[in-house]
């Protein structure tokens, strides 16, 4: 008896938890598209989601031990399940705990080379594409830094995109107004992408509050629900 009364529970609190993700799904996109003047979707580039690192490059590493890799990964697969709601199918570099490095690769320095050589030219295979790399910012000298911020290559469009991007998490991380950025000219990857592309650094894992609300499903799905309507409110769209 007890087992079914536990298995009823659960039935009961996961069909509360998907009912109120909808309709935090719902209100979210209302609001955004206020902001954002989103328009009906039309769509012919090739959406690529980059998680960042992975596998034995866990990138940045908070406090506690939580990885960025295994969070850019979780948003990814988010952002994968919101573009295939609006009937968009988006290419993930990754879609799993790896590094995408080639056979040969020994040394932890040659792993990560390699697999930065090969997401490059993973997207710049694509005729006509966007690439949204999404990972999280550490600054361990300012535990209280926090915020998204959105960083753009050097190519047509990746600023537009980028600056709607960037207003989108404004509005959904609710905190200070910043500004979208170019992109570091040391970051080989979003340098060597011939097509319009752009980093979020969705969080500071140095930030022990942010890096709690960065492991929960909930902010997660927020910050990939924002990426996605900044993504098409960008003005070609």
């Amino acid at each position: 008896m007890r087992r079914f009364y536990i298995g009823r529970m659960h039935h009961i609190l996961t069909g509360l938890t998907v009912a109120a993700l909808l309709l935090g799904f719902a209100f979210s996109v209302h609001v955004l598209s206020e902001r954002a003047a989103i328009v009906p979707l039309r769509h012919s580039r090739t959406v690529v989601i980059d998680p960042g690192h992975g596998g034995e490059d866990g990138g940045a590493v908070a406090a506690d031990g939580t990885k960025e890799s295994d969070i850019n990964l979780s948003i990814s697969l988010q952002l994968k399940e919101l573009f295939l709601f609006c009937g968009v199918e988006p290419v993930l570099t990754r879609e799993e705990d790896i590094s995408v490095y080639s056979e040969g690769a020994s040394t932890l320095r040659e792993k990560k080379v390699s697999d930065i050589h090969n997401r490059v030219d993973q997207i710049n295979a694509f005729s006509d594409a966007v690439v949204l790399s999404i990972h999280q910012n550490s600054l361990p000298s300012s535990t209280k830094t926090h915020g998204a911020v959105v960083f753009y290559n050097p190519v047509a469009k990746a600023e537009s995109y980028a600056a709607a991007i960037q207003n989108s998490l404004n509005l959904v991380r609710n905190t200070k107004e910043k500004q979208s950025r170019p992109i570091a000219k040391s970051i080989y990857l979003m340098q060597h992408i011939d097509k319009p592309a752009v980093l979020v650094e969705c969080g500071f894992l140095s930030n022990p509050a942010e890096n709690e609300a960065l492991k929960t499903p909930e902010t997660q799905f927020r910050i990939a629900l924002a990426i996605l309507c900044g993504y098409f409110s960008e003005k070609e769209y």
